[in-house]
C-alpha cells in the first residue's frame, strides 16, 4: 500500500547538504554570485549531487533567475519505486529551512490533463534529485510552492505528451508568468575528465538549442550517462510550448573540482532557458 503523507521529510539532509539551516545558508552564501543579474527564465537545468560537488553550479544558476510563485520540479527517479511518471499531489516538503507547500490545484490539473502522470507518494519518499534543489531555492525565496514530478524513463513520444500536458495547463490558466520549470540532472558519470567534458558538451549544445531530439540522439550515439535525460526532455518541450527560444550555459564543472581526481568524474551543468 502506498503511504499517504502530509509532510515529506528530508531524506538526504546531512548527506547531500548540511542538516542545519545555519550551515546551509553559510554554504550557499559562499557559492552565491551576489552581483548576478536576475532574469525571468522560463526554466532551468540544475545538477543534484552533494553540494560540495555540484553546489556551485546550481547556486550560480539559481542566482540568475527570478523564482516564480510555483516551481514545477522535474527529476529522475533513482530509487525505482512508485509510478513511472509520478506527481506528489498534496502536502508539503520539509527541509531544514522550512516547509514548502505543494500547489495541489496545479498538480491535480496536470493529472487531469495527462494520460501518463499519476498521483503518487512512494516515488518521492527517498528520492534525492528534487530534494537537493529545495534549500537552494529557499535561500533565494521562501514563499514559493512546488509541484514535484519524478520520472523513471520513457520514449520521447511519451515525454512530449507529458510536456504538452504541463504547458497546456499553464497556458490555459495563464500561469506562464508565475511558474518556473526546473529539470534536475547530472551529466556524464564516472568517466575520465576529458571524456566527460567532450560528451557533456554535446548534450549541453542540444539543450541550449532546445532540441530534445538532438539530445536523445547524442545520448544514444555517444553513450552519455546523463541521469536526467527524461526530465530535461520534458523541460525543453514544455518550455518551447511556453515560448522559449534559447538556452544559456551558466556554469559547468565536474566532481574533480572538489576531489582533484580527474580519472573518474561526474559532470554538472547549470543551464537557463528563456
Amino acid at each position: 500500500m502506498v503511504p499517504q503523507i502530509s509532510i515529506r521529510k528530508p531524506a538526504v539532509a546531512g548527506q547531500f547538504y548540511p542538516s542545519s539551516a545555519k550551515d546551509i545558508n553559510t554554504m550557499i552564501s559562499s557559492f552565491a554570485d551576489k552581483g548576478a543579474q536576475k532574469n525571468d527564465a522560463i526554466g532551468c537545468v540544475l545538477p543534484h549531487a552533494g553540494y560540495i560537488y555540484s553546489g556551485k553550479v546550481a547556486v550560480a544558476t539559481v542566482s540568475r533567475i527570478n523564482i516564480k510563485d510555483t516551481v514545477v520540479l522535474l527529476g529522475p527517479n533513482h530509487t525505482g519505486l512508485g509510478a513511472d511518471f509520478s506527481i506528489m499531489p498534496q502536502g508539503s516538503w520539509q527541509t531544514p529551512l522550512g516547509n514548502i507547500e505543494i500547489n495541489s490545484e496545479l498538480a491535480n490539473s496536470f493529472l487531469s490533463k495527462s494520460g501518463y502522470l499519476k498521483g503518487d507518494t512512494l516515488a518521492h519518499l527517498d528520492e534525492h534529485s528534487l530534494e537537493v534543489e529545495l534549500p537552494i531555492l529557499q535561500y533565494f525565496r521562501r514563499d514559493f510552492k512546488i509541484v514535484p514530478i519524478a520520472i523513471k524513463t520513457g520514449s520521447l513520444a511519451v515525454l512530449n505528451e507529458i510536456a504538452q500536458s504541463l504547458a497546456g495547463v499553464i497556458n490555459e490558466k495563464h500561469l506562464k508568468g508565475s511558474i518556473t520549470l526546473i529539470a534536475s540532472s547530472d551529466m556524464t558519470h564516472y568517466e575520465p575528465q576529458k571524456n566527460a567534458e567532450k560528451k557533456d558538451s554535446l548534450a549541453i549544445e542540444a539543450i541550449t538549442a532546445l532540441d530534445e531530439q538532438r539530445l536523445e540522439s547524442a545520448i544514444r550515439e555517444f553513450n552519455i550517462s546523463m541521469c536526467g535525460f527524461a526530465p530535461v526532455a520534458v523541460l525543453i518541450k514544455a518550455a518551447k510550448l511556453l515560448g522559449a527560444k534559447t538556452g544559456k550555459l551558466i556554469k559547468y564543472q565536474t566532481s574533480a573540482d572538489a576531489t582533484r581526481d580527474t580519472a573518474s568524474v561526474v559532470g554538472y551543468a547549470g543551464i537557463t532557458i528563456y
